[in-house]
């Protein structure tokens, strides 16, 4: 089976991919893109709540691993733009490192006008660009290494994390812009280049390989486990029955470092048990997606074209809630309606025009500077 080819941010790209290539958009990729764009709706306007055992609970899931799936995407994403299973180099290489941080400058911009709207939605588009350029040294790693280097981000990522930011809010330095986009802030990319680093290392495998997709489902599963497992066991340990917030809590300690922030796994703490856990749960439902897209095409091709389009309707969905004047969490009806909405003009815009405005902004610029 032939691999596949797919631009940064959604956008479909002619050139071939290891051995051949089509061009064709991997809807799987699309399918999970779509799911990630509209959870993190969920998790913006409705009251997520505690996950429990209860499924009345379950909605909570999007909170924290909506994102999480898609900087992991980000990564599959760049993974396919330098060649997929082939890793280029010389010229090639060149002009996918290009391409890569064209995006990156681009995606940069339009979270600063995003965050000119000043919407309570904490903007993931700044550090998804800084997850861009940080990935490009790794373009030529192997599975194995980029693996590997996630597993050391994991360890040393949060622990650097709060040794920064512990010293930059000494000073009075936390919304540094250095600082913030890098560690003190919602998405520490410190820690979330994990993520990229792991999709990275997903994008170089063939998608198209039963094989493939089952060690994606499992491994993906037995990671989402052992990171929850983790997180529980920790927080029973160090700090029963409280509710742990991660190692945003250190910035503005005193004494001693403690433990526990880095235990537990709730969303958004970036502690160890998180990155695995959520990472491995962006994994699994990676692979659930690559195989229901083959399976029931034109089933899930309306959430195909939600992720197809994710960068605009991201943005849309920003523009909309500042227009709206929404608050945080303020009602699943909402949500629902956020969600049809986004779901119809993705799948009538995607079947009339193909490409979304803002991902034909974005290949249409990085190819003019990466050149012929």
């Amino acid at each position: 089976m032939t691999a596949q080819r797919e631009d940064v941010a959604g956008t479909a790209a002619p050139a071939p991919v290891a051995a051949a290539g089509g061009g064709r958009r991997i809807g799987g990729l699309d399918v999970a893109r779509g799911l990630a764009v509209l959870g993190m709706f969920g998790a913006h306007l409705g009251d997520t709540g505690e996950l429990g055992w209860d499924p009345s609970t379950w909605r909570a899931l999007v909170d924290g691993r909506s994102s999480i799936l898609f900087a992991t995407l980000a990564g599959v994403s760049i993974a396919l733009l330098s060649g997929g299973r082939t890793r280029l180099d010389g010229r090639e290489l060149a002009r996918a490192r290009t391409r890569v941080l064209v995006r990156a400058a681009w995606v940069f911009a339009i979270g600063g006008v995003l965050e000119l709207l000043d919407t309570f939605v904490a903007i993931i588009l700044g550090v998804y660009a800084v997850l861009f350029v940080l990935a490009v040294p790794f373009l030529r790693w192997s599975p194995a290494r980029l693996l590997l280097a996630a597993g050391v981000v994991v360890l040393a990522g949060p622990p650097l994390t709060v040794a920064v930011g512990r010293y930059a809010t000494e000073r009075g330095e936390e919304d540094n812009a250095f600082a913030f986009l890098l560690f003190t802030g919602y998405y520490p990319a410190a820690v979330w280049v994990a993520f990229v680093l792991v999709g990275l290392a997903v994008g170089r495998l063939d998608l198209g390989a039963a094989r493939v997709r089952a060690g994606l489902v499992v491994g993906g599963a037995a990671a989402a486990v052992l990171g929850h497992l983790g997180g529980l066991l920790s927080t029973r340990g160090l700090a029963p029955g409280q509710r742990l917030e991660g190692i945003e809590t250190a910035f503005d300690a005193t004494g001693g470092w403690d433990p526990a922030w880095f235990a537990g796994a709730q969303p958004h703490s970036s502690t160890p048990f998180e990155v695995v856990g959520s990472g491995g749960v962006a994994v699994a439902v990676t692979g659930v997606c690559l195989v229901l897209a083959d399976l029931l095409p034109r089933l899930t091709y309306p959430l195909a074209a939600v992720g197809a389009l994710a960068l605009s309707v991201y943005t849309a969905q920003i523009v909309a809630i500042h227009v709206v004047d929404a608050g945080y969490g303020a009602d699943w009806g909402l949500w629902a309606r956020f969600t049809v909405t986004a779901v119809l003009l993705a799948t009538v815009w995607r079947l009339r025009l193909g490409r979304g405005p803002l991902e034909r902004l974005l290949t249409w610029s990085s190819r003019r500077a990466a050149g012929p």
